[in-house]
């Protein structure tokens, strides 16, 4: 079984992911991980994350792996690296170079693939680039304004701040040319703002069973 969680920022993906996948006992795929890792590579090595020749460059050496909550950049442990403000700004315009993309979706496919059992993968194409042939594809979403709180609480700061990024994610990723965030046409859309985290599990649950045993 496989299932794709896309959404935007704040909509609550990596937490119903990694909850559903404890449920059914399979792995947690956090592509958008990959991403930051690479976009930690990006800032060592001084490259502006705007410049696409340069950051195509560093993908032949570069090896990322995650799963189940551990990220690895060339071989050591990023996971506590790469959720800063820093990594997720540069993260966002690193992702928007089709040969990035490219390399990533291979290596996205491979790691899925890979994973006994089946995996919840999270993402923010997912469903519709990485696994359109998904078992089950899921689209979170929320209100800007429940986003950005949750964001706040997550790493500090003020909502007015935290609405600033969700709302400039919000553009980037909509409007880029490569793979751009939307739902699946045949995905499940959950709107989490006034929904607990185990009713949201419980929703996705119910449509994978539904998709099981129409």
């Amino acid at each position: 079984m496989i299932i794709a969680v896309d959404g935007p920022a704040g909509s609550g993906k990596s937490t119903i992911a990694a909850a559903v996948a404890k449920r059914l006992e399979v792995g947690h795929i956090d592509t958008g991980a990959m991403y930051r890792a690479l976009a930690l590579k990006v800032l060592r090595s001084k490259l502006p994350p705007e410049d696409a020749s340069g950051v195509t460059r560093l993908l032949p050496g570069t090896d990322i792996s995650v799963g189940d909550g551990r990220v690895h950049l060339d071989g050591e442990p990023v996971e506590g690296l790469i959720r800063t403000p820093e990594v997720t700004a540069v993260s966002s315009v690193v992702a928007q170079h089709q040969p990035v993309r490219v390399w990533m979706v291979d290596r996205q496919r491979k790691v899925v693939h890979g994973a006994p059992g089946g995996a919840v993968v999270e993402g923010r194409d997912i469903g519709t680039v990485v696994l359109p042939d998904a078992d089950l594809k899921v689209y979170l979403t929320a209100s800007e304004e429940q986003r950005a709180k949750r964001r706040a609480a997550e790493r500090g700061g003020s909502e007015a701040e935290a609405l600033m990024e969700v709302s400039s994610r919000d553009a980037r990723d909509t409007a880029r040319e490569h793979s751009p965030l939307r739902a699946a046409d045949d995905a499940v859309v959950i709107d989490t703002t006034d929904l607990s985290i185990d009713e949201v599990v419980d929703s996705v649950l119910q449509a994978m069973r539904e998709r099981q045993h129409p």
